[in-house]
């Protein structure tokens, strides 16, 4: 048995209404089901109880629109979550009241990740999203009043008919608003959605331009004085007072680093040892089975310590920092990373390897070229 999971997932499925590009586990409206939602999650947070260490350092509450939850049900949820030094809500900037800042962060959250996507209504239009932006500088002016000073922004490049001078006025507005996080994500259709339905044929022809749009996210971004120490975030360096603050997304980085996580929820994933299970997709039999005191149904995948290892190097490789091989280094090509060293895109050093920055903007290929 292990010490068990420090980082905890909940999802939150509901939605006002369901973007064309996304493909997340997600239900629209259902007001009449929020609260028996939130009972079916503390349920299985009872049963699951015992894969989670005695001290948590990351709760994370993801969607859907978390926010969008009925505010007595969400707040009745936080209440009963263990206490973390990390505590992130994702949020919609339209959802965002100065009422609901104020609950949230009176129920222990620290940190709020905002869905901008893109500050141009036409691009937000193409998107399906409801928010404008000005619905984004309230939400920040909003947070800010209610005492949160970890914000973060999700921007999405590479949409349909998005043109470089787009993608720079985005980045510009991003930064006006001063968030200590940013995640600049290149737009992913997602086969049978009808947003690849709509939409496929200019996302083909628009492909080329993406490393370029991706290198001036990177170059901005670091310009302005943000690490970029994930291959789509960055965070702020930044101290308060005579004490360093971490501003990387921290619950993520768990994912980054390999550890053990547990979620909840219709449609969430565990990974813990050497075991991985998927919550089924239907809110009916989530919530069915969790009221009957059963866990949820779910698919379970046996792990191997080689696939842990694997992954573990592979989501490493993403960060700015040296990847550990040790024992692992069987799963490396020795002739690949030679020439990568040799072109300048990897680097090894006392049993750890790391790309340059070069590497990073070709980081899938140079990972796979490195993995035997």
């Amino acid at each position: 048995m292990s010490a068990g999971a420090r980082h905890l997932y909940l999802h939150l499925p509901f939605c006002a209404h369901r973007c064309g590009y996304c493909d997340f586990v997600t239900v629209v409206g259902r007001g009449g089901d929020h609260a028996a939602y939130v009972a079916a999650l503390l349920a299985e947070l009872e049963l699951e109880r015992e894969h989670l260490a005695p001290d948590v350092e990351t709760v994370f509450l993801g969607g859907g629109t978390p926010t969008f939850t009925d505010t007595t049900a969400l707040e009745r949820l936080l209440a009963a979550l263990p206490a973390a030094a990390e505590v992130t809500v994702e949020a919609n900037p339209e959802t965002v009241t100065a009422e609901l800042a104020r609950m949230l962060r009176e129920a222990g959250v620290n940190r709020v990740s905002l869905g901008v996507q893109s500050f141009q209504p036409r691009l937000l239009e193409i998107l399906d999203r409801v928010s404008g932006p000005d619905d984004v500088r309230g939400a920040v002016y909003r947070l800010r009043d209610a005492g949160f000073d970890n914000i973060s922004l999700d921007l999405i490049y590479g949409i349909p008919g998005q043109g470089p001078a787009e993608l720079e006025s985005d980045l510009a507005e991003a930064l006006a608003l001063e968030p200590e996080h940013l995640s600049a994500y290149e737009l992913e259709a997602k086969p049978g959605t009808r947003f690849m339905h709509s939409h496929g044929a200019e996302l083909g022809r628009q492909a080329e331009s993406m490393e370029t749009y991706f290198e001036a996210v990177v170059e901005t971004l670091i310009g302005a004085g943000y690490r970029w120490y994930e291959t789509a975030n960055f965070c702020r360096l930044s101290t308060r007072g005579l004490r360093a603050r971490d501003l990387r997304a921290l619950h993520n980085l768990g994912y980054w680093l390999g550890h053990d996580y547990l979620g909840l929820g219709v449609g969430a994933v565990s990974t813990i040892e050497n075991r991985r299970w998927r919550n089924a997709p239907s809110l009916r039999g989530y919530l069915g089975r969790l009221a009957a005191g059963s866990p949820p149904p779910r698919e379970v995948e046996e792990l191997s310590p080689g696939v842990r290892e694997t992954e573990r190097i592979m989501l490493g490789l993403r960060l700015d920092g040296p990847v550990a091989v040790g024992a692992a280094g069987g799963m490396l090509d020795p002739s690949g990373l030679r020439r990568l060293e040799r072109v300048g895109l990897a680097r090894r050093e006392n049993g750890a390897v790391w790309l340059t920055p070069r590497g990073r903007f070709l980081g899938d290929a140079v990972t796979a070229t490195l993995l035997a």
